[in-house]
């Protein structure tokens, strides 16, 4: 069996930057399993996948574009110190959540500091960012009618 859409497949992956550091591997916590043409992963990895067979690894370069998206400027921003509460450590690194104005929760992450200003980067952490992925298929099978008109794996 191969992977095509609607097909629930599973992989373990191991992912690294141009600079070789590790963000992110699937063997701390177990394989990833999705539902192919549902949106679930990064398009430019899930094509890659596709008519991949059990068994089968495969490296995979996502480019930005493909991946999580160009880094956009408009989602830096900086905020009034005033404007956050006082109880939260300020540090270049950390994360805040907050809710935006359409009640969506976002996290931004502290880019800069200065006296009376706080620059929050809210892009996606990779962002801009070229993704290496070492793959290995390790499951295959077809999705459940439920499965497909839900868009998610049970």
């Amino acid at each position: 069996m191969r992977v095509r859409k609607n097909r629930v497949v599973s992989i373990h992956f191991r992912l690294r930057l141009d600079s070789g550091e590790e963000v992110d591997t699937s063997r701390r916590r177990g394989p990833l399993t999705f539902l192919v043409g549902h949106g679930q992963i990064i398009p430019g990895l899930e094509s890659e996948l596709i008519n991949m067979e059990v068994g089968d690894k495969k490296n995979v370069r996502v480019e930005p574009q493909d991946g999580y998206g160009l880094k956009n400027e408009a989602l830096v921003q900086s905020v009034d110190r005033e404007d956050i509460p006082n109880d939260i450590d300020l540090a270049v690194g950390a994360v805040l959540r907050g809710q935006s104005e359409s009640g969506n929760i976002v996290e931004g992450m502290i880019t800069a500091l200065s006296e009376k200003n706080v620059i929050l980067d809210f892009n996606h952490p990779l962002a801009g960012k070229a993704l290496n992925f070492e793959t290995k298929i390790i499951g295959i099978r077809e999705a459940t009618a439920d499965e497909i008109s839900h868009r998610h794996v049970h």
